[in-house]
């Protein structure tokens, strides 16, 4: 029995009471699923400016009636210092995922950026402070890493910054050093790289690559690759994230608080690779996908051209120890990815053994 299996079996044995922020988006919807069938108690924070009642939906049908009696939902804007006061109230664990994503879209608007993952991230550190949390974990960014030309990438070692969206991310390591050694504040953040799998929007103009790939192929649009396709990024299913956050949220080695780590596979894919790879696996319900190219065109500004991370210092002070490489993950990931892309697709590709209506 691996740290993960282990901790599951003792969060059965002796529950708490989580607060997700953000819980009605990708990654914490995903959260709310994983704890509250290992029947713990969650209240869950969204405002849904980017997160969606049918994701909270879809994990209402995932658990049992009991175990879906342990989640409380708050509507509420981490912007809203009183809404975190509420949410934190009684928490054991706070998993901050509440963020305005995308690099695109800090770069139209940093204004709206920095409100949503500066004040607000201020915010929740301020309630979960007073509130009395045994641990607070951030979703941080492997944007942080900005220019710094090393790979793999290492914790220690970050350039400047490449957008606003990168900027705000930063502070928040800042902040939380500050509240560390200020307030003996206890914190981990968790700097995602290319996180993906169920629940993740395909659609909108700042939607990830990998569901937007998968829906398009369905769909018969065109699909852009920015650049000629050589840029790289580490990959990252959604399993492995979520064990990365339980595991930081209880970890019990004083040594692994106030740090932050790296949440990745470990391994390199070119958006190239990354293409073949979806459609490989479209291609067995789609036929006609085989033929689908993508089409090239400018480099994304902001964007940095190659990102792999050094995941040892995760794997050595919180145990880590992610399961899924990108096969794997896609694997499970491509059954509902696909159906969600059916659900919305008008023209496109006929599926093998019959047609669509």
């Amino acid at each position: 029995m691996n740290a993960y299996e282990s901790l599951q079996s003792g969060l059965k044995a002796q529950p708490a009471q989580w607060l997700i922020t953000g819980v009605a988006g990708f990654i914490g919807s995903n959260l709310l699923e994983t704890l509250l069938k290992l029947d713990q108690k969650v209240v869950g924070l969204d405002n849904f400016s980017t997160g969606f009642q049918h994701n909270l939906d879809e994990v209402q049908g995932l658990v049992s009636g009991q175990q879906w009696e342990n989640f409380t939902f708050m509507e509420g804007d981490i912007r809203n210092p009183e809404d975190c006061a509420r949410a934190c109230a009684g928490a054991d664990y706070v998993l901050h995922q509440a963020a305005l994503g995308s690099v695109p879209r800090s770069i139209e608007d940093p204004a709206l950026t920095n409100a949503n993952n500066i004040t607000g991230f201020l915010n929740m550190l301020i309630a979960a402070r007073d509130a009395g949390v045994k641990r607070f974990v951030y979703a941080a960014s492997s944007s942080t890493y900005g220019d710094h030309p090393d790979l793999p990438k290492v914790e220690e070692r970050i350039g400047d910054p490449l957008s606003p969206y990168a900027v705000t991310k930063l502070v928040n390591e800042l902040y939380a050093k500050v509240f560390a050694r200020t307030y003996g504040f206890k914190t981990i953040g968790l700097r995602y790289f290319n996180i993906f799998g169920r629940r993740q929007d395909p659609d909108g103009a700042y939607a990830a690559v990998i569901p937007k790939w998968f829906a398009g192929m369905i769909k018969g649009e065109a699909l852009f690759i920015n650049g000629d396709g050589s840029t790289s990024r580490d990959f990252c299913y959604i399993d492995n994230c979520i064990q990365a956050n339980l595991l930081a949220a209880t970890v019990n080695d004083d040594r692994a608080l106030d740090q932050v780590y790296n949440v990745a596979f470990g391994e390199q894919t070119s958006l190239n690779e990354l293409f073949r790879l979806i459609r490989s696996r479209v291609q067995h319900v789609y036929p006609a996908a085989a033929e689908i190219e993508p089409e090239y065109r400018d480099f994304r500004a902001g964007d940095v051209l190659h990102s792999l991370a050094d995941i040892s210092k995760a794997k050595k002070l919180i145990c880590y120890d992610p399961a899924f490489s990108i096969e794997a993950g896609l694997d499970r990931a491509a059954e509902w990815y696909m159906a969600h892309a059916e659900g919305s697709a008008g023209r496109g590709l006929g599926k093998a053994g019959g047609h669509r209506a």
